[in-house]
């Protein structure tokens, strides 16, 4: 124990998961707003902001557990990005056009859920 306890010291895989979680850490929060709402792109007079709803995931550990040295590990990360729309800056005004697909792909299986659920509760309201 004592061991494999020395070796996790300041140049050891404990301090640089360490330092590796405070980088991306720093990395999301600067970022955090700027995935959300694109750069403004103006267009004949026109300006346009998309927005998109955005996950990061991360994630490391050790495999097996055994404290051995020669242990290997392994460490990754992801993301996904859901376009919601865009503000539209006209000379009528802003307003938030919805990107319809995205709509369509959560309402579809929204409204398929609340009806199956709707007809388990009217079968049970015959009863």
């Amino acid at each position: 124990m004592r061991t494999a306890l020395a070796t996790l010291g300041v140049d050891g895989y404990g301090e640089r998961m360490t330092n590796l979680s405070l980088k991306l850490a720093e990395t999301m929060s600067s970022s955090g707003i700027k995935s959300v709402y694109g750069e403004p792109i103006v267009v004949d007079g026109t300006t346009i902001v998309p927005v998109a709803a955005v996950q990061f995931g991360f994630g490391a550990g050790e495999a097996g557990g055994t404290g051995d040295d020669d242990a290997p590990g392994g460490a990754g990360g992801g993301g996904a990005a859901v376009p919601f729309g865009a503000y539209v800056s006209d000379e009528t005004g802003v307003r938030f056009r919805p990107n319809i697909i995205t709509l369509l792909a959560v309402a579809i299986p929204f409204v398929w859920v609340a009806g199956h659920a709707w007809a388990r509760v009217i079968k049970a309201l015959k009863r």
